[in-house]
């Protein structure tokens, strides 16, 4: 059991029969009555993202979740493919598990993944990855406006807003938080 004063992001709390990661939490002292935990909770079998009010000094289970480095391989049919680097043991998430996250996946991108129980619940992306552009409009010259962007499509199919002086063919590095431009490679 777990007290929520003491919740940190990316913690895993079992609640009401469901896992949940962490994502933000705030604690909360209103000028009448006890103090309490404000939490934003994303459910790790649906995805789904609830925020959540706790009375300060309740417990909660802490949810147990194993976290094994895997490998991006392929995506067939709507199934995604990993590997396991130790074992070479391969396992398939659908489309609906990790909605989200699979517009960022590409060949060999290594992820983690969670499993509770034997249950595989989803992965966690490193936080910035490396793309090449397969498409955007030229750099046009003399066109130099303060950040100023242009739309190009990266290998994963993703459409990025970039910088004016990025061209086909660069690497750049994307936050997967948010989708955004970070920096060239």
């Amino acid at each position: 059991m777990i007290n929520v004063n003491d919740f940190k992001t990316g913690m895993t709390i079992s609640y009401e029969g469901n896992l949940y990661q962490v994502l933000e939490f705030q604690h909360v002292k209103p000028g009448k009555g006890a103090a309490i935990v404000k939490a934003k909770l994303k459910n790790l079998r649906t995805g789904s993202i609830v925020e959540q009010t706790f009375n300060a000094g309740v417990k909660v289970a802490q949810g147990h979740v194993e976290k094994i480095k895997m490998q991006y391989l392929y995506e067939s049919s709507g199934n995604y493919t990993f590997m396991n680097m130790n074992t070479y043991e391969q396992v398939e998430l659908s489309i609906n598990q990790i909605k989200e996250e699979s517009k960022f996946l590409k060949e060999g991108l290594e992820v983690l993944i969670f499993f509770h129980e034997g249950e595989m619940l989803g992965i966690e992306l490193p936080e910035k990855i490396d793309y090449v552009i397969t498409e955007t409009e030229p750099a046009i010259k003399g066109n130099t406006a303060t950040n100023a962007t242009k739309d190009a499509i990266i290998e994963t199919g993703l459409l990025v807003k970039v910088p004016l002086f990025i061209e086909q063919g660069e690497e750049i590095i994307v936050s997967t938080k948010d989708g955004k431009y970070v920096s060239r490679k």
